[in-house]
């Protein structure tokens, strides 16, 4: 009888026995292992950025603006730099640390020697990125409440949705890192696609202002679909479609997840 692999359903079949189909956990919880030995170095990179953000601009620049869109610049910037920092942590695992275990220390082809999938190995790279970016942005969440702009406890249902924002994001990074030659392919990454996407997603300011043309772009975006999912339910701004922001953030899981994966088995299978 032939099942759906887990998660990718339409990648590919197997005969596999139903346990198998959890055998990405493995590979999850061997990056785990290793990101606990470097925990102190990793916080402070992935939290220190968006941390100094969030209090330098919201309390520097937010003490020179009077209200933006109804919030103040600190509950604004805090929401919107929650989605940065998932979509930051969960694209630096997915790219740097994911391509070192892919070219410079082998791990993958080393994995592959145990009975395991060239797909349970990016399913659980995948999982992995999109729980550090679940990390970041929960620690985000946490500093906002400290800092009293959480508007209620609606603010709760933003811990799935973080989950699915650094799935998103992490299937994205994946599909470089497949095509990736060296780590110089980041650099294009992030300058050509995250700093553009940053600024056009309402992050910093309201996307309502700018040029439509720039306006439709950036709403083609996951940043802006998670940053006004964030901003509706952490800080009370007003929040409609919400099934279609979710639908947005899902669809870019998903198909960075297939893609990556047959890049990746082609890359492993030549």
């Amino acid at each position: 009888m032939t099942d759906l692999h887990p998660v990718v359903g339409a990648l590919g079949t197997s005969s596999e026995r139903p346990a198998d189909r959890f055998r990405f956990l493995h590979v999850v919880h061997r990056n785990y292992l290793v990101w606990r030995q470097l925990l102190g170095s990793a916080l402070v990179g992935h939290l220190a950025d968006p941390l100094l953000w969030l209090v330098g601009f919201g309390f520097g620049i937010g003490s020179l603006l009077p209200t933006v869109g109804g919030l103040t610049y600190l509950e604004f910037l805090g929401s919107g730099m929650l989605c940065y920092s998932v979509m930051n942590s969960a694209s630096f695992e997915a790219l740097y640390s994911a391509f070192t275990r892919l070219k410079h220390q082998r791990t993958w082809e080393g994995i592959l020697h145990a009975p395991m999938t060239v797909t349970d190995i990016v399913i659980g790279e995948w999982v992995w990125a999109g729980l550090k970016g679940a990390l970041s942005g929960a620690a985000i969440l946490l500093v906002m409440a400290g800092l009293g702009l959480l508007k209620s406890f609606s603010a709760l249902w933003l811990l799935p949705i973080v989950l699915l924002v650094g799935l998103a994001f992490s299937g994205i990074a994946l599909v470089v890192t497949a095509v990736a030659k060296s780590y110089d392919m980041f650099t294009y990454y992030f300058s050509l696609f995250v700093m553009p996407m940053m600024l056009v997603s309402g992050v910093f300011f309201p996307a309502e202002q700018l040029p439509p043309i720039v306006r439709f772009t950036g709403e083609l975006f996951p940043l802006s679909h998670a940053t006004a999912l964030a901003r509706g339910l952490a800080v009370g701004a007003p929040l409609d479609h919400v099934v279609l922001h979710l639908a947005v953030i899902a669809i870019y899981a998903v198909l960075g997840l297939g893609l990556a994966n047959n890049l990746i088995k082609k890359r492993l299978t030549k």
